[in-house]
């Protein structure tokens, strides 16, 4: 596969940032917060990448819709309050520096809110190498293929020479969407069995195969 891409899009919670078990945890407090039943964790990690009120209100469809709000908000406490504690996945910086030294334009589509991401972004010290990012309260969210249209129209580049790189298949779908190509992280939010029923171009079991591939086919 003698691929080159222009655009290389990375979903950010469990694909570069290790936060999955931080995000099942705080939906899991929230519940426990206004009384109401907490979902597993298996459904909770189903709810990963999509925006936060559509999904807190799938891992808790009992809860009235009116509540929403003030579930999202006990969601946020308890998030906010060791989000500076979360690491980057081992070989997720230096993978994003050389592929920004080597000329691709790089960018982030995910299901944070813009106060996440630029906080989160903050805390890791990558910010300087993005080109361009879109979160869940700007676009319509994911699977929607909004946030990569506006992304390729932003920067001029073809669906054919961009790639989107996640670890839920929320993204997968918002790729195919968007006509672009696929690749999944199993080290993230979803099983790796339903990511390869999305049919992504590749699995990839860490960040050192994720950057080997980018490396080869990028």
């Amino acid at each position: 596969m003698a691929t080159n891409f222009d655009l290389i899009v990375f979903d950010w919670d469990g694909t570069l940032l290790d936060s999955a078990a931080a995000i099942v945890r705080s939906i899991q407090f929230a519940c426990r917060d206004l009384g109401v039943p907490e979902p597993a964790p298996d459904a909770a990690r189903q709810v990963i990448g999509l925006g936060l009120h559509e999904a807190l209100g799938r891992a808790v469809p009992t809860l009235d819709p009116i509540r929403y709000p003030e579930l999202a908000d006990r969601y946020r406490y308890h998030y906010l309050a060791r989000d500076h504690e979360l690491a980057l996945f081992e070989g997720s910086a230096r993978m994003i520096e050389d592929l920004h030294a080597r000329g691709h334009m790089l960018a982030i589509a995910t299901g944070k809110s813009r106060r996440g991401l630029d906080r989160a972004l903050g805390h890791s010290g990558l910010e300087k190498w993005f080109h361009g990012t879109r979160c869940a309260d700007e676009c319509h969210p994911k699977p929607h293929p909004d946030m990569l249209l506006e992304l390729m129209d932003e920067f001029g580049v073809e669906a054919g020479r961009t790639v989107m790189i996640g670890d839920t298949t929320h993204d997968l779908m918002m790729a195919a969407n968007a006509g672009v190509m696929a690749v999944a992280v199993t080290f993230g939010a979803h099983a790796p069995d339903a990511l390869r029923g999305a049919k992504p171009a590749c699995c990839c079991d860490s960040t050192a195969e994720l950057a080997e591939w980018l490396r080869i086919h990028g």
